[in-house]
């Protein structure tokens, strides 16, 4: 039986593209045009698995995607570290003089706005996903109208590359977490990376305390993100990724935070997917 894949976008969408890498083809994607609505599929049970955006190397962290994690209670079984492409396309034929406008989502314009510093006669607009100007190019026969896309998109809706790789800065790459309902058991020595959250309270020290716990356990810490708890004015948690080598370090570190901290959780023990 397939899998039921939910992504948000549509195919020929960076998600698109990690829902292949990840899981192959021989799934079914369910297109979400929102993170809310791709945990509610979750939710719901018509998705299996789902596939987020958590943060970027050029524009930082979904600071929304956190949340989203922890109040509905998903877990996080894998990771993926996609590079990012942006790739110029037409329908065939045309060419970037006879373009008057490109239609991308806003990140995807920002990250490659240098390149049209050279076309001042094309209008930049923003849309809600980088595949859904290509899809609305193929089926409404757009002429003038370019998409700022993944090459999976010109694949998919039959368009031509004009101008590949046409971001600014050429390394950037976008870490996407796999979520589910219930978590995933992974062999204990396959697990080498995990996300937690936590709260310290207001004492002088306590957040360098909980850190210096995780460098004593030998624990890498990749990522740290501080979110306010909207119910409690001016209090914040902590979300924290931490690569280790043994198991046991990770387990020792849990057994002391939670008593050092509040409310802390485990959102993911996964394999580290960046090699």
């Amino acid at each position: 039986m397939k899998l039921n894949i939910a992504i948000q976008g549509i195919k020929g969408s960076n998600h698109h593209q990690v829902a292949r890498d990840y899981f192959g083809d021989d799934v079914n994607l369910l297109e979400c045009m929102s993170f809310d609505f791709l945990v509610e599929q979750l939710l719901k049970g018509k998705a299996d698995k789902g596939i987020m955006a958590i943060e970027n190397s050029i524009a930082g962290s979904i600071i929304p995607n956190y949340a989203l994690v922890y109040h509905n209670n998903l877990h996080i079984i894998g990771e993926y570290y996609l590079n990012i492409h942006h790739n110029l396309m037409v329908s065939k034929g045309q060419s970037i003089d006879q373009i008057t406008e490109v239609r991308s989502h806003p990140m995807a314009l920002l990250q490659c706005k240098d390149y049209f510093k050279s076309y001042p006669h094309i209008k930049l607009v923003e849309d809600v996903d980088t595949a859904e100007t290509a899809k609305q190019i193929q089926e409404q026969s757009l002429k003038h109208v370019a998409a700022i896309a993944p090459m999976v998109a010109a694949e998919l809706y039959d368009l031509e590359i004009i101008a590949p790789e046409i971001q600014t800065i050429k390394d950037n790459s976008t870490r996407f977490i796999i979520v589910k309902k219930t978590n995933k058991e992974l062999p204990k020595e396959e697990i080498n990376k995990a996300s937690i959250r936590f709260v310290t309270d207001h004492k002088r020290g306590s957040l360098a305390a909980v850190l210096n716990v995780m460098s004593d356990c030998n624990l890498n810490l990749t990522k740290i993100q501080s979110l306010p708890i909207i119910e409690t004015p001016w209090k914040y948690a902590f979300f924290v990724d931490i690569k280790f080598e043994e198991y046991s370090s990770f387990s020792k570190a849990k057994s002391l935070l939670e008593i050092m901290s509040e409310d802390f959780k485990v959102l993911g023990e996964y394999k580290n997917g960046r090699v």
